[in-house]
């Protein structure tokens, strides 16, 4: 893991309140950081963080990328990148109390996150350990998945 992390962040409609304070209140960390957001989320987020840089031009300090919206297929390229080793750190503050009509692609979502060994954030309070760590700010070698079992298994 890089110093400059690649931060995922992704919110549900009733969790994108939450990530923005969280945004708001981490700002001074997270624009030293490549930020990758779902269309939405990413739209509030940029919003967000022009509030709060001054004095600079936004444009050079910020380095954000907006992918579709999860229910649109945001979602699968978040997926992608994680899979292909471009993501560090997924904040995902999804709301566990209501259906969603992409439930599949975020348990996708989550299952390969959690099988690339990303470091993953469900909640804020998780946000907050994860961004407060002394790791945080340093390089970090994750152990790294070992595929080769399942890859070169006998297929029947």
């Amino acid at each position: 893991m890089r110093n400059i992390k690649q931060i995922a962040l992704v919110a549900h409609d009733n969790c994108k309140q939450n990530l923005i304070e969280w945004v708001e209140w981490n700002w001074k960390l997270l624009i030293q950081h490549k930020l990758i957001c779902t269309g939405t989320t990413g739209s509030l987020v940029e919003k967000a963080l022009q509030k709060k840089v001054t004095g600079s031009d936004f444009a050079n300090v910020l380095n954000i990328t907006k992918l579709k919206s999860g229910p649109l297929g945001g979602d699968q390229q978040l997926g992608a990148l994680i899979s292909d080793g471009e993501i560090d750190i997924l904040i995902f503050l999804w709301d566990p109390m209501k259906p969603q009509p992409h439930d599949v692609d975020v348990k996708a979502l989550l299952r390969i996150a959690t099988l690339y060994n990303v470091v993953s954030a469900s909640n804020r309070a998780t946000a907050d350990f994860i961004i407060s760590s002394p790791l945080f700010d340093t390089t970090y070698e994750a152990e790294k998945a070992d595929f080769e079992g399942y890859i070169n298994r006998k297929l029947q």
